[in-house]
């Protein structure tokens, strides 16, 4: 996977991680024996990735903590390039920054995932799909603990009692094309969601990897505090 190329994009605010974020941005919070980056970053490392591109805010102070200690990622056998957004871009927008060093398929996560994937495999499938956008999903079960009733115009025409629906949902790691973007317009802030919107409005191919073993959302303090749960027993 040798020239295959990661960004994390870490500059969010952490709001739903308050007070914790208010100390360390999300990706330093700790999973296991290291940080929500270190699990990252040699997850790409393993994959053979040699280059790294760590987004961060100007807005959020504490997001220059992540410099410090992941350094140039000589530790991780990689190097690592920071890029600092002036202002709010965006899960995707901050793209843009460095789009003229995003020029061969690229890997993309939010810095606040602690998954469990083979990076090489999720690459691969990618490629061989020949799609502009891969992302890695999970599957999450909903259950709902009251009776459902099914209304058309305010009359019942079913009724589910205590149903369960399993969905595929975005794990926030994504594998991409440079062709890519084109979408992204610079300098406003622009997200995930638009994007796919607009990719599907143009009948790009996006393809989805569902292998995904372990994934847990940290943005939450009760999902961190999961995530580091799993971890001490080896499952992250």
């Amino acid at each position: 996977m040798s020239g295959i190329k990661a960004v994390i994009q870490a500059g969010g605010q952490g709001t739903r991680l308050y007070p914790y974020s208010t100390v360390l941005p999300k990706a330093l919070m700790p999973i296991g024996d290291g940080t929500v980056a270190d699990k990252l970053i040699e997850m790409f490392a393993s994959a053979g990735v040699d280059e790294v591109y760590i987004t961060l805010s100007e807005k959020n102070k504490i997001s220059s903590l992540i410099k410090s200690y992941c350094g140039d990622g000589s530790r991780y056998g990689l190097k690592i390039h920071y890029i600092t957004e002036t202002e709010p871009l965006g899960t995707i927008g901050p793209l843009r920054l460095f789009a003229s060093e995003l020029n061969t398929s690229f890997m993309v996560t939010n810095s606040d995932v602690a998954v469990d994937m083979d990076v090489s495999d999720f690459i691969e499938f990618h490629r061989k799909s020949e799609s502009l956008l891969t992302v890695a999903v999970a599957k999450q079960t909903v259950s709902i603990e009251y009776g459902v009733m099914e209304i058309d115009d305010g009359r019942v025409f079913g009724f589910r009692e205590k149903p369960t629906e399993e969905f595929c949902v975005s794990t926030g790691v994504y594998c991409m094309e440079p062709r890519i973007l084109d979408y992204v317009p610079e300098g406003v802030a622009y997200g995930f969601d638009r994007l796919i919107e607009a990719l599907l409005e143009n009948k790009e191919r996006v393809m989805a990897f569902d292998r995904t073993e372990n994934w847990i959302d940290i943005g939450r303090i009760e999902d961190l505090r999961r995530a580091q749960e799993k971890a001490a027993q080896g499952l992250l």
